[in-house]
């Protein structure tokens, strides 16, 4: 799971809390904070990512950002996609 984030932005500390709550120990990346930063957010408008953070990537797929997140945690989605991922052994 690797997660790209601003330090700044409240919903990406949302979506973080959620992973660790489940359990799960996801590789973070603060663009905000990054040497390649800008390029980083370029590379997320491009994949459609809006707003550009949080963006989710599961098992080398993106996941989506908050509002899609939190759809899959609600329906039990999420669980399903971390345990595929290897990513969650609960």
């Amino acid at each position: 799971v690797v997660i790209f984030s601003k330090s700044t932005c409240c919903m990406s500390h949302a979506i973080k809390r959620l992973f660790y709550e489940q359990g799960v120990s996801p590789a973070i990346v603060e663009i905000d904070q990054d040497k390649y930063g800008k390029d980083i957010e370029w590379a997320l408008a491009r994949l459609g990512c809006s707003p550009l953070v949080p963006a989710v990537f599961v098992g080398g797929k993106f996941v989506g950002t908050a509002n899609t997140v939190m759809t899959l945690h609600l329906d039990g989605t999420l669980k399903r996609l971390l345990k595929e991922a290897g990513a969650l052994w609960l």
